[in-house]
């Protein structure tokens, strides 16, 4: 592969402002001359993806055809043969103007021989979606427009995914492999999606409360132990929380006489420390005790259906409790 001299690249930058859309200033044009320089020196070192960019910046400043030569060489390193070619290609079309530097000519010449190399390495793929009449096609993250489908359409080498969408059709996707030179179909066959579910009956319910077999009597069993355990816990912590508040209250409050005004929310805050400590050591007692009988029991029974145990606590002004059936 034959590069553009250095000189003459430079020169060629020096000349730009002749086919700019607006003239460039000094700067636009200084930073394009560094800016191709590293590109140059980047794609001389195999370093494609520092050329592109380079190189795309440049173009950006200050277009030319040494510049676009550079970059479809890089994206040619990068083996995205399909960008290459548009660039090769953007360079024939566009053409040079008499009087144009010698480096443009070369650039222009070179573009036209190289870009006949690339065309038998591109891959093919030639995409058939059935089903919907406007389906939405992606190559990896790449659109791709209805009028391409049906017909080749060039990919670069390597893994690709071809995903197909519609409304009212279910997705469908497929995953290939390219080698260069190489020509594949992708038929995308996409099926109705069904309709909304009717919704699902529920079963008659009865006044019989489920019935647990002897693998269900053990599993209610460690849930109810480890309730009550729960509960023993909730019920130590809000005791020993009730304890301090009461132990503070009482070097308040004179001769067990508080203030309402200002030992009220202590006070409060006392009694429900140790309401929650008396449901706490209830509802743990209990779900042990149920717990138990459900272990000691499930043994027996186990060929027996029995129901399955429920308990909820309650709270009352002055009273709480648990009210449960196992």
């Amino acid at each position: 592969m034959r590069k553009t001299p250095r000189a003459a690249l430079f020169l060629s930058l020096t000349l730009l402002v002749r086919t700019a859309a607006a003239d460039p200033s000094a700067a636009d044009r200084a930073t394009a001359r560094t800016l191709a320089q590293e590109g140059q020196q980047a794609l001389d070192g195999k370093k494609y993806s520092t050329a592109a960019d380079k190189f795309t910046r440049a173009d950006s400043l200050v277009h030319a055809p040494t510049l676009l030569i550079g970059l479809a060489r890089a994206q040619l390193g990068m083996g995205k043969l399909v960008e290459a070619q548009e660039s090769f290609n953007r360079i024939i079309r566009e053409g040079v103007t008499a009087g144009s530097p010698r480096s443009w000519t070369k650039a222009l010449d070179d573009a036209t021989r190289e870009v006949d190399t690339i065309t038998a390495r591109l891959p093919w793929v030639t995409i058939t979606v059935l089903g919907p009449t406007n389906p939405e096609v992606v190559i990896d993250s790449t659109p791709v427009p209805s009028a391409s489908l049906g017909v080749k359409r060039p990919v670069n080498p390597g893994s690709h995914t071809v995903k197909a969408a519609a409304e009212g059709f279910l997705p469908a996707e497929k995953t290939l492999t390219f080698a260069e030179g190489q020509s594949l179909s992708v038929n995308l066959e996409l099926e109705q999606a069904p309709s909304d579910a009717a919704p699902v009956a529920v079963a008659a319910t009865t006044s019989e409360a489920p019935r647990a077999s002897g693998n269900g009597r053990k599993t209610a069993a460690f849930v109810a132990l480890g309730v009550g355990g729960a509960g023993l816990i909730v019920g130590g912590v809000a005791g020993a929380l009730a304890i301090g508040k009461h132990s503070r209250l009482a070097d308040a409050c004179l001769n067990g006489h508080c203030d309402p005004e200002t030992q009220g929310p202590a006070l409060s805050s006392y009694h429900t420390m140790g309401t929650i400590s008396t449901v706490g050591f209830i509802v743990g007692g209990v779900g042990v005790a149920t717990g138990v009988v459900l272990l000691l029991t499930g043994s027996k029974e186990s060929a027996q259906p029995a129901t399955a145990a429920t308990w909820s606590p309650f709270i009352g002004v002055g009273n709480a409790g648990v009210l449960g059936s196992f």
